[in-house]
């Protein structure tokens, strides 16, 4: 049997999560109200629907998180700005940001700081306390892509690199993670996200360096671990 404690260890690292197009006010009220029974990092969730959890959340340490250029990452940095700003405004405390990704495909890192740099910095601006995460696509990148996301990451005040989106071709991958971790060290978290829904996945990423978790089955996971 995993001890309680175990388990609100588990759930601090995971940022339960629901962005799927099709969500509803309803399931946003019903998913929210489902994780206040554990302590989750935060719920991520669209935009749009920010005010709404942050309603239902208040009074929990589970934080609202939300995406800005999501999941493309094609959108220009001032929008995204913006959009996190707006995030910001209606509760969130997390912003997970997508990077131009063809632009860091095509070599262009200093557009691609640039675009980090604008989103972090407006986080940061309207609520020093917002923390800031930059999504790869790692799976539309060779390592020495993921190597220049990492150094380009470096030279701003964000304060996780995230694997994936979990919109694309594929998710977190623990050689990736790993990969990650070995650029940045100590000096920025890692979140593994995309097809991460079973324990054993969550704890192969933790071993690599992850520190944060993005799943939609944060609640499967920590009955699993309960049944132990």
């Amino acid at each position: 049997m995993v001890k309680p404690m175990e388990l609100n260890q588990i759930a601090s690292m995971i940022d339960q999560t629901l962005l799927k197009p099709g969500a509803t006010p309803e399931q946003i009220r019903k998913f929210c109200k489902e994780a206040k029974l554990y302590p989750f990092a935060a719920v991520c969730i669209n935009p749009l629907y920010v005010s709404l959890a942050a309603g239902i959340l208040e009074g929990t340490g589970t934080k609202v998180a939300s995406v800005a250029g999501f999941p493309l990452g094609a959108t220009p940095s001032g929008i995204k700005a913006a959009e996190s700003v707006q995030a910001i405004r209606d509760g969130a405390m997390e912003v997970d940001m997508v990077l131009p990704v063809g632009l860091l495909i095509a070599g262009d890192l200093n557009a691609v700081i640039d675009d980090i740099r604008c989103v972090d910095e407006a986080c940061k601006e309207e609520n020093p306390d917002v923390i800031t995460k930059v999504i790869f696509e790692n799976c539309l990148l060779t390592p020495d892509q993921i190597r220049a996301a990492c150094d380009a990451a470096m030279q701003t005040g964000v304060d996780y690199i995230k694997t994936s989106t979990g919109f694309s071709t594929g998710g977190a991958r623990v050689e990736d993670v790993r990969l990650m971790k070995a650029c940045v060290g100590d000096s920025k978290k890692v979140k593994a996200a995309g097809g991460i829904r079973d324990l054993a996945t969550l704890l192969a990423m933790k071993e690599a360096g992850a520190s944060r978790i993005g799943t939609s089955a944060g609640l499967a996971i920590i009955k699993e671990a309960a049944a132990l």
